[in-house]
């Protein structure tokens, strides 16, 4: 796996010593860290300068994590790895929902935190999708798709789609009535193994309330239960 070389880093965390060792560990692979106690003069600092990745604890004092992602995603989207209570699945699928990238459950391998950094930075600075692979243009029910210049439209309106929104929807509309396992849209997507399917989870969300008419009875972006999800035209 690559090394963080000249990456920088900004660990927000109000414990001491989690911050020194994530610190060491991250130097160690070749990252430029720079580490912040409390909520606001982390986002202060991340703003100020923005990295290349932050890492947020989510339990911080005066201003939480959820809210440093939230106005961090507002005004200078990077990419984060959450750090998260073990067992607190509703802050992590709200960070998840507020843009975060991943998690990581405390207590946690410094080196497990490594990799998962690794690989956010990965797919943050990899291509999107393939464009070659298929059709340039694709229409599907109300949807009309120009591959080449990442725009969707719903009954002839633009759909304010993220990068990765996009990329799922163009993939599930190139496989229609195909289905697919959270674990393969991790892979094919997102171009990893290694991650939390609750991203797949939370962005189906997403792409549900800006394509479907009623996002709680979906009729094109369907859940196949026990598998995932499929693609009705």
């Amino acid at each position: 796996m690559a090394s963080l070389q000249r990456q920088r880093v900004l660990v927000i965390d109000d414990d001491p010593n989690v911050s020194e060792v994530v610190a060491a560990y991250l130097e160690r692979e070749g990252a430029i860290v720079e580490v912040r106690s409390d909520g606001l003069s982390g986002l202060e600092a991340a703003l100020a300068d923005p990295p290349d990745l932050v890492v947020l604890d989510l339990m911080l004092p005066g201003l939480d994590g959820l809210e440093v992602c939230r106005r961090l995603q507002a005004l200078a989207p990077v990419p984060v790895v959450m750090l998260t209570a073990k067992g607190d699945e509703t802050d992590r699928i709200i960070g998840l929902e507020l843009g975060a990238d991943d998690y990581v459950s405390k207590p946690f391998s410094p080196r497990e935190l490594v990799a998962r950094i690794k690989a956010v930075l990965r797919r943050a600075n990899a291509p999107l999708a393939p464009v070659g692979a298929g059709a340039a243009q694709l229409s599907s029910g109300p949807l009309e798709i120009d591959v080449t210049a990442h725009e969707a439209h719903r009954d002839g309106d633009l759909l304010a789609l993220t990068a990765r929104e996009f990329e799922l929807l163009v993939h599930l509309v190139r496989h229609p009535r195909r289905a697919f396992r959270r674990e393969e849209l991790l892979e094919r997507v997102w171009g990893t193994r290694f991650g939390d399917t609750s991203t797949i989870t939370v962005h189906v969300r997403r792409l549900r309330e800006k394509i479907e008419v009623d996002p709680s009875a979906p009729q094109h972006l369907v859940t196949v239960w026990g598998i995932g999800y499929r693609w009705e035209p």
